[in-house]
Formats: structure tokens, C-alpha cells, sequence
């Protein structure tokens, strides 16, 4: 039986976790994480998910949390991912890292914790959307320079990070593929006179309203044809799903760098 720790257990995202980790066979809720001035602290972590008493309590202390657990799963924002990380370093637990809008550094960081415990680290948990990830190369690499690319996003209006890092990395797929640099033609804003479109460059476009759980369409636009790849969230499951599978896959592994790709079988 995997032990998993979850951060954010008193949010949305934390909860649907929580609830689906009592659900899915091999693997069960050993602590649980909220900040400190959280009024849902002490609380058993199963009640506030709707699954009933776990004999888990939530704690302000991440070391109680871990202490217990072989695996965090944390969705949480980039500067307590940071922290949360250090901690699993120390402690040597695997972790989850679903957390969006991480800069180079931060990146840098996780990449360098890698070394020494094993990580999956994806921007997006969800399996359907890394299967979009395998077909979006293969598309880009067959169409090549003759379709224009441009990506669209769409999220409910509490997200922070824009574009959104599923996004950031459909485009940097497409690039790849290419043979562009992602940060060179990535285009995020195009008003007033701003000239004619470059052949080389990848528009990206956000829309934020609602409660939209996440919206990804990539086009590949060409002459008297159009191909659509889109993917449509309906709820937060797909993502701790996702995540979930992937805090099983990481046992036994060494350390290391992993992704979706490599959970699901996918990388080349």
C-alpha cells in the first residue's frame, strides 16, 4: 500500500485528491497539509473530502505530514513548492509536482532535487492531455513550415499564471518539433498595426471566465485546410487521477527527473 501526503488539503483540488486516493486500489491517505492559519487545521482530512474518517489529521507541519508518507502530491503555488520540496529532499520522500507557473529557476531547482529523490514533474497531470502532447509532435513534425500554429486557452477566472503552463508547453512541443526557439516566436499579444504574421511564429491567446476547468486547442492552419487538436476538462478528477497514477508509478524508482510521458510509456 503506497503512503501519499497531499498539500492544499483543504482545497478543491487537495479534497478531489484526498477522496479519489481512498478510491484507487494500492494506495492510501497518510497526511495531510494545509498553512497554518487555515481554520480546517486538526480537522480529520477524509470529512472536508466527503470520504468519511481517515484517522488523518490536517497539520500545519509538513515533517508530520511526510513523516508517515512515501510520496507527496503537491498542487500547490510556486514558492510553497520550493518548500516543499527542500523538505522532501531532506526527509527523502518522492513527490508530485502539479504546480503551474514555476520560472527558469525554480525549474532549476527541482531538476537539481531530482538528483538526490525521484520526481514527476508535468504540467499537466491529466492522461488525455499528455497523449495530445505525443500527437501534437507528430503533427508538427509531418505538417512542418507549411501551417501556420496558434495555440488557445481557455480557464476559469480564479487562475493566476498566464498563459497557462500546459499551454507554454504545447507550444514549446510544437517548437521543438520544428526546430524553432520556443522563447524567439512565441507571440502572447498582437494589437493596432503590428504587421503581418511571421511564418515562424506561434500565437498564443488567453481566455480567462467562469468556472472553466481548462481549455487547450492547438491549430494548424494552412492553405484551404485547417487541422484542430483540442483537449476539454470537464472536472479537476482527470488531474488528481493523473497524479495519482503517477505517485504509484514512482515506486521503487530511482531518483530522477520523471514526466506524464514517462508514467504513462509514451517518451521515446
Amino acid at each position: 500500500m503506497i503512503k501519499v501526503a497531499v498539500t492544499g488539503a483543504a482545497g478543491r483540488m487537495g479534497q478531489r485528491i484526498i477522496s479519489l486516493v481512498t478510491e484507487a486500489e494500492g494506495t492510501t491517505v497518510s497526511g495531510a497539509i494545509e498553512s497554518p492559519l487555515h481554520n480546517a487545521v486538526g480537522n480529520d482530512a477524509g470529512l472536508g473530502a466527503g470520504c468519511g474518517l481517515l484517522n488523518v489529521p490536517i497539520s500545519s507541519v509538513l515533517e508530520e505530514a511526510l513523516t508517515p508518507s512515501e510520496v507527496l502530491i503537491d498542487f500547490t503555488w510556486p514558492e510553497v513548492t520550493m518548500q516543499n520540496l527542500a523538505e522532501c529532499v531532506r526527509l527523502g520522500k518522492s513527490m508530485v509536482v502539479g504546480t503551474t507557473g514555476l520560472n527558469s529557476q525554480q525549474r532549476a531547482e527541482i531538476t537539481k532535487a531530482a538528483a538526490q529523490i525521484p520526481i514527476v514533474f508535468a504540467p499537466n497531470m491529466s492522461v488525455g492531455v499528455n497523449v495530445c502532447f505525443k500527437l501534437l509532435k507528430d503533427l508538427a513534425a509531418t505538417l512542418g513550415d507549411d501551417f501556420d500554429v496558434e495555440i488557445v486557452e481557455l480557464h476559469h477566472n480564479m487562475k493566476k499564471d498566464s498563459p497557462s503552463g500546459t499551454a507554454v508547453h504545447m507550444g514549446e512541443i510544437v517548437a521543438d518539433a520544428l526546430d524553432r526557439d520556443y522563447g524567439e516566436v512565441a507571440n502572447y499579444h498582437r494589437e493596432g498595426m503590428c504587421g503581418e504574421r511571421t511564418q515562424e511564429e506561434i500565437g498564443m491567446q488567453t481566455i480567462r471566465g467562469g468556472d472553466i476547468v481548462g481549455e487547450h486547442t492547438v491549430y494548424f492552419i494552412g492553405m484551404g485546410e485547417r487541422i484542430e487538436l483540442s483537449h476539454r476538462a470537464m472536472s479537476r478528477d482527470m488531474f488528481a487521477r493523473g497524479a495519482i497514477r503517477a505517485a504509484k508509478w514512482l515506486d521503487g524508482k530511482e531518483p530522477g527527473l520523471y514526466d506524464m510521458q514517462d508514467v504513462l510509456g509514451l517518451s521515446e
